[in-house]
């Protein structure tokens, strides 16, 4: 059984990736595991001091300065283990069973490649512990991880409020009626009502293509389902909408069509998560 895996860390959104996670985990059933990653760029597990520091009288001082790495490991990994024993702490009253607490010592992005293949859904803060310096900007190794990994990623400002209403955005591309297919039979959001946007030219052809899409979500049991076709920039436009309509998830696919997109992170989804105040689940 895949697991909902939340990055757990010592930065503001901490406390929301708890709450997105728990609520994932609880309305999807499966097990939610909380995960630390003692990032080798911060914390090396050694230090080589020999090209600094002299040889002869200077072995002492060689030592000393090892054994302070050494114990600046030991004390982050104990934070680290802190940090999951409180978000544990979080996670329990919200419904979560026995989650798993896992602390690894690595390269952020390669250790969640490793837990990839038994991962429903991944969940990220905005923002990690080592890139606060503004409410506005996203951490680098957020970037790394949309380009790298293939799994469902949610991504959480620094508040997370239970989601009522959800925006889905849609573009009648072969990407977005793949994820319309999973959104639409996933329970992750069974029950809530569904605002479809499609930004684009009001033509009877992109109405056909939000039609089609709206049945096939009420289909599914989705009982209360919007449309609307707005013109504009992307990013603007979508969250202008999510706004007006006070929606508390935007659901898209991760990128766009050229394959520079499928390299880097498209310039839609950086500005989108930059500026979103709710939370975003990206589908690859």
């Amino acid at each position: 059984m895949k697991n909902i895996v939340a990055c757990i860390d010592n930065s503001a959104a901490a406390a929301a990736v708890c709450d997105a996670a728990a609520w994932v985990s609880t309305q999807v059933e499966r097990p939610l595991v909380l995960l630390h990653v003692l990032d080798k760029s911060i914390y090396p597990a050694k230090t080589d001091l020999s090209g600094n520091i002299g040889l002869g009288s200077r072995t002492h001082l060689m030592e000393e300065l090892a054994d302070l790495d050494i114990q600046r490991s030991k004390l982050a990994l104990e934070q680290g283990r802190l940090q999951l024993d409180e978000a544990r702490k979080r996670v329990e009253p919200l419904g979560v069973k026995s989650p798993e607490l896992l602390q690894r010592h690595g390269h952020f992005v390669e250790a969640l490649q490793d837990l990839q293949e038994d991962t429903r859904v991944l969940v990220l803060g905005r923002q990690g512990e080592d890139h606060e310096s503004g409410l506005r900007e996203i951490g680098g190794n957020l970037e790394r991880v949309i380009r790298t990994l293939s799994c469902r990623i949610l991504i959480t400002p620094p508040s997370f409020n239970k989601p009522q209403k959800v925006l889905l955005a849609y573009d009648g591309s072969a990407t977005a009626k793949k994820v319309l297919y999973v959104i639409a039979r996933s329970p992750l959001c069974k029950g809530l009502p569904f605002h479809l946007l499609m930004v684009g030219e009001n033509n009877q052809k992109n109405q056909q293509l939000l039609e089609e899409a709206r049945k096939e979500l009420l289909e599914q049991g989705h009982a209360d389902v919007s449309t609307a076709i707005k013109q504009g920039d992307v990013e603007s436009t979508l969250l202008g909408y999510q706004k007006e309509h006070q929606l508390d998830l935007i659901v898209m696919g991760a990128y766009g069509h050229s394959r520079i997109r499928e390299f880097l992170v498209g310039s839609t989804t950086t500005n989108l998560l930059r500026q979103s105040e709710v939370p975003v689940l990206l589908m690859r």
